[in-house]
């Protein structure tokens, strides 16, 4: 019955490749759903690893944790560098990364940042950074790349590289009289890392020092000699990042940080802000998924009405297999078996649609979105979902394989007009 089948769909061969594309695109769109879904997911959650808190000023968990880590986002206010000292100066405290956000250039992020920054970072699960060439920024005007950057803008050791103010990619001003120098380029993570230009705090103050509400001052040019030789002590930051020595101690430094005289600050756990970050795209997620499950459905469907419409063309052909001793059981098991290999054809064209797409889509949604989505193995959860799709389509096939099932040889063996 396997080869009859195969022979009965490679006469029908227009019917049949459209068939399996269509199942094809409904399972690619179902599949790579998923597996953007949860590679955003596990993207989101690799991206920093063994940070306790995240320190900014009062503003919202999610957005605190988007413009910090993600490097989504802005900050709406700053917090004063006495305050981040005061922090850092915490008997509970083990390590702190300010952080200083708010340029850009050529669309990448510009952070400020110190030693702390590579000396206690981590990401995936406790990784920490590694430079690919290169070494950590000494001088004021040192940069280091993140690896995206660094390839995409063709960046090597030794290169300018002039600071925009603004975070957009088209930026009119910009602060060219006093450019960097790359040191260091990072080794690629999968994470906003790639897409983020590292300088040192006394950089990014050194850079701003002449100017005041956004814009150059008037009549104040200081050149970047005269400038690496004043106090460069930043006057305020945009957030840090707070390692305890004990993670039990973290509600009560999140309370006294929420609690600060000095100014209002929020401190955030990073695991409790990315769970509400997932509550609110969880409805969008369910609606993306709902789509996916409808367009297989709408692809299934396209295979029913496929064999619905050939029953009458093929009465002929299921009376002469009953004449030749084929039982009713037989044919029935006919056309349900073509049911399930049009559906096995388009879910293997499918998977293989998708890792196609996913290998040309990976480097261009690294770039732009700063996510890694793998190109591995199918999860247990993907592969139920084949399974369910293969069940599916099985379960169609018994629709007109029942009524295939009722054709008596009489009936297919009469001409009607």
């Amino acid at each position: 019955m396997l080869v009859l089948a195969l022979k009965s769909m490679f006469n029908r061969k227009l019917t049949t490749a459209l068939t399996v594309v269509s199942i094809a695109l409904s399972v690619t769109l179902l599949l790579g759903v998923e597996r953007i879904r949860t590679e955003t997911r596990n993207s989101f959650r690799n991206t920093i690893s063994g940070t306790d808190l995240i320190v900014g000023a009062r503003s919202g968990p999610v957005q605190l944790l988007l413009y910090s880590v993600f490097r989504i986002g802005n900050a709406t206010n700053n917090m004063g560098w006495q305050s981040y000292q005061d922090i850092a100066s915490n008997p509970q405290v083990e390590w702190t990364i300010p952080i200083s956000l708010g340029d850009s250039h050529q669309g990448y992020r510009v952070m400020g940042t110190n030693d702390d920054y590579f000396e206690h970072f981590r990401f995936s699960g406790g990784r920490s950074l590694e430079f690919a060439g290169g070494e950590r920024f000494d001088g004021v005007f040192d940069a280091v790349l993140g690896a995206e950057v660094a390839r995409a803008l063709k960046y090597s050791i030794g290169d300018a590289v002039t600071i925009a103010h603004g975070a957009g990619k088209v930026s009119f001003v910009e602060h060219d009289d006093k450019p960097f120098t790359v040191v260091g380029i990072l080794r690629p993570t999968g994470t906003p890392v790639d897409q983020t230009v590292h300088v040192r705090l006394e950089g990014y103050e050194a850079i701003h020092i002449d100017w005041k509400g956004g814009a150059p001052t008037p009549g104040r040019s200081i050149s970047a000699e005269r400038v690496a030789e004043m106090d460069l002590t930043p006057k305020a930051i945009t957030a840090c990042l707070v390692g305890l020595r004990s993670r039990v101690a973290a509600f009560g430094v999140q309370r006294q940080v929420n609690q600060y005289p000095r100014e209002p600050l929020m401190a955030i756990m990073p695991g409790v802000a990315l769970q509400e970050l997932w509550d609110l795209i969880g409805v969008a997620e369910k609606a993306l998924l709902a789509v996916s499950a409808l367009a297989v459905v709408v692809g299934l469907s396209g295979m029913l009405v496929a064999l619905m419409t050939s029953l009458n063309e093929r009465r002929r052909e299921m009376a002469i297999l009953r004449s030749v001793g084929a039982r009713p059981l037989h044919i029935f098991a006919l056309i349900v078996g073509e049911s399930v290999l049009l559906t096995v054809a388009g879910v293997i064209l499918g998977v293989g649609l998708l890792y196609g797409l996913l290998l040309i889509g990976q480097p261009v949604i690294l770039s732009r979105f700063g996510l890694s989505i793998a190109v591995g193995s199918f999860s247990s959860y993907e592969a139920m979902l084949m399974g369910f799709v293969c069940l599916a389509g099985a379960l169609v096939g018994i629709i007109p394989g029942t009524r295939i099932y009722r054709y008596s040889l009489a009936d297919g063996m009469t001409i009607r007009i």
